[in-house]
């Protein structure tokens, strides 16, 4: 049936070319912005991970810079501990050399020990990075705060934020410990190098009276905050490797979540050009049939004619 106030070909037409403007629209936002979800109303769960998975990795990129800082620190206090074991092995040599020494011989040894004493304690104030310094501490107390060096961001199954540090221990590692004298060179030791009454590696002091037993204790002494350094540079290196392989973790760890993301909202540039050359196509076609359709309103009118 024929009608001039109801034309069911253009209408059916009109919504094709509509559902294909539609269609085209939606390719051409893919192609312009890269992303097949780019907005929440393109799929809401996916756009929710995606944002949170960009949220985290913003934190990822905190992390790593805060590793960064961490290395600095702790390769700073690496390098002083190093210097300072250098040092204490030449006092080391000194005093076995006192050993049987002259009275006159004594005298200048320890003019020597006591330049290299000033070295210690110079590379100990010297080990500071951006305000922390782990050798030369002056807490009062007798307790050095630990250095923590933040590590990881992690979200756990239920959705909750956590942050992992790793921590140097600075009580062990400390050197001078300005008010309370309990860092390894300055605190006192006795006879066999223990803590205890005496005197400190600092403070060791030859006279050409200093007898060779006294000597033998001041050796004693050297020795045993020589191992308890040993033991602490071992400590720096051990956190040093540590925060070297965590900063490796971070950076795949944040190219993984990219490409995660990218598996979620990213547009596949290769099927959207295809579809786009489709869909223009398809444009083209329902404007002609859109056109067709109007034109056979118009053939009624030769049923008239005379």
């Amino acid at each position: 049936m024929s009608s001039i106030n109801t034309n069911a070909s253009a209408m059916t037409a009109l919504q094709t070319l509509s559902a294909t403007n539609k269609a085209l629209n939606t390719t051409q936002g893919r192609i312009s912005t890269g992303f097949r979800v780019a907005e929440a109303s393109d799929n809401a769960a996916y756009w929710s991970i995606a944002t949170t998975m960009r949220s985290d990795n913003k934190a990822l990129s905190t992390v790593q810079d805060a590793l960064g800082l961490g290395a600095s620190k702790v390769d700073t206090a690496y390098t002083g501990m190093n210097k300072a074991i250098d040092t204490l092995n030449e006092i080391k040599v000194k005093l076995v050399a006192a050993n049987g020494a002259s009275g006159a011989d004594k005298e200048k040894i320890n003019t020597e020990i006591q330049a290299l004493q000033s070295q210690l304690k110079a590379y100990a104030d010297g080990a500071t990075f951006s305000g922390a310094n782990m050798l030369s501490t002056s807490s009062g107390a007798g307790t050095a705060a630990d250095i923590k060096i933040v590590s990881a961001f992690t979200r756990d199954a239920s959705g909750t934020a956590k942050i992992s540090t790793i921590d140097v221990k600075v009580e062990n590692i400390k050197l001078f410990e300005v008010g309370a004298n309990k860092g390894i060179l300055d605190k006192t030791r006795d006879a066999t190098g223990a803590a205890g009454a005496g005197s400190a590696v600092s403070a060791i002091a030859l006279t050409a009276a200093t007898t060779d037993a006294v000597v033998g204790e001041h050796l004693q002494r050297v020795e045993a905050a020589l191992k308890e350094m040993t033991t602490a540079a071992t400590d720096l290196g051990a956190a040093k490797s540590r925060i070297d392989l965590q900063k490796t973790f971070t950076s795949s760890l944040m190219d993984s979540i990219d490409r995660g993301i990218g598996q979620l909202v990213d547009a596949d540039m290769n099927k959207e050009s295809t579809r786009l050359q489709a869909l223009q196509v398809q444009q083209q076609l329902g404007i002609q049939a859109l056109s067709i359709a109007n034109g056979n309103s118009q053939s009624i009118l030769s049923l008239f004619r005379g």
